[in-house]
């Protein structure tokens, strides 16, 4: 991280006006997707409560808790992208991969404005995981 301080992107402000917008909107409709399945949730959990039912039926909820489980955790990383992304705007090192420090290709920014590393090491980061 330390070469990363060094350097500084060599994007445009144009460029990273529309990727602070990107970001913004993203972060957006994450918290917007998640406050609605709060909503739902808690009107599910309120029309079930003190009904009868069957043991599938809680089978049928642990598979569904355990897929929202997963769905949010993938939105907290998200979300955690996103804020390190709009704080790299701020900084002047958006486009510039956290671990190396090398210049992450535009296309690949703007296809995931949230990127924090080239792909391949990205790649290598999900392999390690």
């Amino acid at each position: 991280m330390a070469a990363m301080n060094a350097k500084t992107s060599r994007l445009d402000q144009a460029f990273l006006g529309r990727q602070k917008h990107k970001l913004t909107q993203l972060r957006q409709q994450i918290l917007q997707v998640r406050r609605g399945q709060e909503s739902e949730q808690a009107s599910a959990n309120a029309q079930t409560s003190g009904q009868a039912h069957e043991y599938e039926d809680d089978a049928q909820k642990l598979t569904s808790l355990e897929l929202q489980g997963n769905l949010s955790a993938a939105d907290d990383d998200r979300l955690s992208n996103i804020e390190r992304a709009l704080q790299k705007i701020e900084d002047g090192t958006y486009g510039l991969s956290d671990a190396s420090g090398a210049q992450i290709p535009i296309e690949r920014l703007e296809a995931a404005p949230e990127a924090l590393y080239t792909l391949a090491e990205q790649k290598s980061r999900d392999t390690a995981r």
